[in-house]
């Protein structure tokens, strides 16, 4: 059995953007001559196959090999940094905004989530990452999916499809589709140079396959190694932005008045944050000891990457086919951070301290060791992410006379250590006794005698009064996150016709689904009893869930101009979840032969996830005190609610294709996702402005309404709603001259609304807004993206302009402030954003007429390096739009024999 494809006319235009197949299915298959016959083909998006006019009625977009050696990418991250569908993906991961989640990436369509877009490989499922990002989201990391070297293409069903395929995939589909049946091998080379610090990556790939009578394997792998990028080799934000109150030299507090610590802080490389005048207090200053962490921090982590996959494919009879496959990846990154943590347990020190210069006991506000004493800081503590991701997936595939059956199963799993120092709280406190260093025993000892040592805070421990290692390595822990995420799935189905109408065959698939997953978090044992001082800790987790599917499609066409889908799916979860029956419906008409319309409706369940239902964690995060309006870097605190309700929501889609002259075509698509009861962490910031003073969800220390921020409380909640609204285009126009054939293209996405309820701060307009404030992502209203493709004989080019248009940081006041009632110019505008990405290729083989295929590449990305626009936060700029990479200059040899 051979399911024959067709090849795909689209492939012309080689562009970073969407390849517009709307108006035909496109199912590319390497190596598959033109004179092959042409029979049926199945998209993602549907269980029934479809003639080779077939119109998709749901906006289907593709991405395809070409189109992904055009970019340079070298990672489906830098695919997805250029799709104009996606808002708010987690591809420059920064300690920020991504605490533990370094060296993956993810999807984010429309910008309803990184877990709302479900992720398939070759049509069947992957397994989520164990650790969560900082908002407590399990999403598949397309970075431990398959080599590049292995991948054809990426569907793309972009106005969701839980009917078809269930739970997370609301906001639409995004499927991996490997090549098949390659015979012969491959290599490539690439080296990739940034413009700022050491920060270089160099990837080495191969693939091999061999196509017998009635079998064939495919194997493929990847290595990467890409060396940091730190935030001191570019330096985005101002030193205010990344200055935390807690320092060293710190601060201290005495009778619940905070005193700069007054042994010394500028002269050690402190920086003084008065919070009255000069001279207030004889002798002493009010306010804190500031350090600037801002140094030492990754924009891009170090990182290694090691990825495999095998396909084999088996012929058992006439009409039986089986196909196994095995994937896996190996991951590492480590990124840079602050030397150590603020210290946010407010421990004391004693009046009897040797180095105590106020007589009296007083609260420590700052960190074990931040700055040199020299005008620098020591060096940076990296956190480390070590992530093993392994899938097997087996399938048999048998014709019947009017259609075909498939029965798989597939396991998948992720194995996720995270790994951080951290200042452990008890043996802190020790050690400003008098009971530091790692023989002592805080029972039998005497302080500062012998094996027990003092550590000294103040400024005096750069002159008269050193700490030894001795004593720092003994309050000093590793806090180690060991997760593990599981998935099975087991589905079968059958496709067949049923009977003839005037546009062909109606189609018919029905099948079943059960899907396994389960969720482990073992925390170590000081976390476990909350030891630490800033990261605390968190108990053990452990969750996991069942679910059970029935699903049908119904395919009519009705005329050879109309085509009617129908789609169904059941899906029951158990428990307090429930069950659900979503549906489509979805029409296309051809109007004329140049001319087309289409449109869906759906709905859409979503099911709390198991963390999200019985998970927990701490994450660090800049937050504004709205008593103070200072930026503090504190402890955000949230554990799981077993009380959530599934999400819902209802997605249309309206369309046309239009071919006006011959070689141009032209895609239009409005949008619009409409969810409620929207499962969200809520916004520590909005919980924050909204309970300053409520000692249940805000901690400070000392004074539990007034003192210093420490941590607030959150859990997962049901927003009131969410909904967003947009047109995509997608044009290109292929003219063909006596110096080559010159392909011009756009795709654009402008959103025309982003309205949400938050459970804190009410609805909001977060369309062109930042939505720091809020459970939102970074919305700028337009992208757009514009090509132009080259080709001619052995040589090709091509050049892209991307633009992100501005929109306003909801954190920040327009004179540079941080946001506050007291605001009256409005909100900071994040300037708009304009990159040139270029690429020149030669066909080696075809130069110098040579039997293997030599293609050498050459280009840039972000040839005039380009600042982000900069935001008076932490790093400087928005890591969910913005690279701060700079330009990227990059070469590739790939060789095929």
């Amino acid at each position: 059995m051979k399911i024959k494809t067709k090849i795909s006319t689209l492939a012309v235009a080689i562009s970073a953007q969407l390849l517009a197949a709307n108006s035909m299915a496109i199912a590319q298959e390497q190596e598959v001559k033109e004179d092959q016959a042409i029979e049926l083909i199945m998209v993602t998006g549907s269980f029934v196959r479809r003639s080779e006019n077939f119109e998709s009625p749901s906006p289907l977009a593709v991405v395809d090999s070409v189109a992904i050696d055009a970019i340079g990418a070298k990672s489906i991250g830098d695919i997805t940094q250029t799709l104009t569908i996606n808002t708010g993906a987690e591809n420059t991961p920064d300690a920020f905004t991504q605490n533990a989640t370094a060296g993956t990436s993810n999807m984010n369509l429309r910008g309803l989530g990184v877990a709302s877009t479900l992720i398939l490989l070759n049509n069947k499922r992957q397994v989520v990452t164990a650790q969560p990002n900082n908002a407590g989201v399990n999403f598949v990391d397309t970075s431990s999916l398959i080599p590049m070297i292995a991948l054809n293409r990426m569907e793309i069903v972009k106005d969701g499809a839980s009917a078809l395929y269930g739970s997370d995939a609301v906001a639409g589909v995004v499927n991996f589709i490997t090549k098949r049946d390659y015979e012969g091998t491959q290599v490539s080379l690439d080296y990739q140079d940034g413009a700022h610090g050491d920060n270089k990556e160099y990837t080495v790939q191969g693939l091999w396959g061999t196509v017998g009578d009635d079998s064939s394997i495919m194997a493929a792998i990847s290595y990467t190694n890409r060396s940091p990028l730190f935030t001191g080799d570019r330096r985005l934000s101002r030193p205010q932005d990344d200055t935390s109150s807690l320092g060293s030299p710190g601060s201290y507090f005495l009778n619940g008045t905070p005193f700069i610590d007054p042994t010394g802080c500028t002269e050690f490389g402190g920086s003084e944050i008065l919070l009255a005048p000069s001279g207030t207090v004889p002798g002493l200053e009010i306010g804190f000891c500031g350090f600037d962490f801002g140094r030492t921090y990754s924009f891009v982590p170090d990182e290694s990457r090691l990825s495999t996959f095998v396909q084999a494919k088996k012929q058992l009879t006439d009409n039986i086919e089986w196909t196994t496959e095995f994937s896996t990846a190996r991951n590492r990154a480590e990124r840079g951070g602050s030397p150590t943590f603020p210290i946010l347990t407010f421990p004391t020190v004693p009046a009897d301290h040797p180095g105590n210069p106020f007589g009296a006991d007083v609260s420590y506000f700052g960190r074990e060791i931040g700055n040199a004493g020299d005008g620098t800081s020591f060096p940076g503590d990296p956190a480390n992410t070590e992530s093993d991701t392994f899938r097997f997936s087996t399938m048999l595939q048998g014709e019947l006379d009017t259609g075909f059956w498939e029965i798989s199963y597939t396991a998948a799993r992720n194995n996720y250590l995270f790994t951080v120092n951290d200042t452990l709280a008890q043996e802190f406190q020790n050690a400003l006794r008098g009971f530091g260093g790692q023989g002592c025993d805080p029972i039998t000892g005497t302080a500062g005698v012998g094996a027990c040592e003092y550590f000294n805070p103040f400024a005096t421990s750069f002159t008269v009064l050193p700490n030894s290692q001795n004593v720092i390595d003994s309050f000093t822990g590793r806090e180690e996150i060991d997760s593990k995420s599981n998935l099975e799935v087991v589905e079968a189905f059958v496709s067949t016709e049923l009977f003839e109408m005037e546009g062909g065959s109606a189609g018919l698939a029905f099948g079943a689904q059960y899907r396994y997953q389960d969720l482990t978090q073992d925390y170590d044992s000081l976390a476990n009893q909350d030891r630490f001082s800033f990261v605390i800790g968190n108990a053990d987790i452990y969750g996991e869930q069942d679910v059970y599917a029935l699903f049908g499609e119904l395919a009519l066409p009705v005329s050879d101009d109309m085509d009617i889908q129908i789609a169904l799916r059941y899906e029951d979860y158990g428990g307090t979840t429930g069950d659900t029956v979503d549906p489509k419906f979805a029409v296309s008409w051809r109007a004329t032969e140049d001319f087309s319309l289409r449109g869906s409706i759906s709905t859409s369940f979503r099911a709390p996830s198991i963390f999200q239902r019985d998970g927990g964690g701490t994450s660090l995060n800049q937050m504004v005190d709205p008593l103070t309006g200072a930026a503090a870097f504190a402890a955000d605190r949230t554990s799981g609610n077993d009380q959530l309700v599934p999400e819902e929501s209802t997605a249309y889609n309206l369309g046309f294709s239009l071919e006006p002259v011959d070689s141009w075509s032209i895609e239009v698509d409005y949008w619009n996702f409409d969810f409620t009861d929207l499962i969200i962490k809520e916004n520590f910031q909005a919980v924050l402005n909204a309970e300053p003073q409520n000692p249940e969800r805000v901690i400070r220390a000392g004074d539990p309404l007034n003192g210093p921020l420490l941590q607030v409380l959150t859990t997962y909640v049901n927003a009131s709603s969410l909904e967003t609204s947009g047109l995509d285009l997608v044009s290109s126009y292929q003219l063909e001259t006596e110096v080559g054939t010159f392909t011009p293209s756009i795709s654009a996405t402008y959103i025309l609304a982003y309205d949400l309820v938050d459970p804190q701060s009410g609805p909001i307009d977060g369309v062109g807004l930042r939505n720091f404030s809020n459970i939102g992502v970074s919305t700028p209203e337009m992208r757009a993206n514009l090509g132009l493709n080259w080709k001619h004989d052995s040589f090709s080019a091509n050049i892209f302009a991307r633009y992100i248009d501005s929109y306003s940081d909801d954190q920040n006041c327009a004179d540079g402030t941080v946001f506050s009632a007291a605001c009256t110019q409005g909100y900071k505008d994040v300037d708009s954003h304009l990159t040139w990405d270029a690429q020149v290729n030669i066909d080696l083989g075809g130069v110098f007429e040579t039997e293997g295929a030599y293609v050498l590449s050459l280009g840039g990305v972000n040839l005039t390096d380009e600042e982000p626009p900069q935001l008076f936060t932490n790093a400087g700029f928005d890591s969910k739009v913005h690279d701060p990479r700079g330009r990227q200059i990059y070469a590739r040899l790939a060789v095929e024999f």
